[in-house]
């Protein structure tokens, strides 16, 4: 496989994972592609990566590293706009606005509605 093709490849085996609620397995496909390859948007798949990883320390009731990983993926996709990799990203953002406040109401990981958590469109 070519790498242009194993790119691809990696970014939408992290989305797909994401979509099903795998977030472990989503931040283990980007960072595969981070890792690996030298990309121009580097810092939107560490955003991914983040992002995921946010998650994944909400599943394991640890909230102060999903606050910390929630605010680091925010400011890395701040430095993007419009649709990249066909996310809406100006959609995602305020969402991400909208958990990170939820995170900082909340006092127990238990307590976050996971209903919150944003489709990657």
């Amino acid at each position: 496989m070519n790498d242009e093709k194993k790119k691809q490849e990696l970014f939408f085996l992290g989305l797909e994972a994401y979509h099903e609620g795998n977030y472990f397995e989503a931040h283990e496909h980007w960072e595969d592609l981070w890792s690996d390859y030298y990309l121009e948007d580097r810092q939107f798949i560490q955003g991914l990566i983040q992002l995921s990883v946010s998650f994944v320390h909400l599943g394991n009731n640890n909230l102060k590293g999903a606050k910390s990983l929630m605010r680091k993926c925010i400011l890395k996709f701040n430095n993007f706009s419009g649709i990249h990799r066909g996310i809406n990203l100006e959609d995602l953002k305020y969402n991400l606005d909208k958990i990170l406040n939820e995170y900082e109401a909340i006092s127990l990981a238990s307590d976050f509605n996971n209903d919150n958590i944003p489709e990657l469109i």
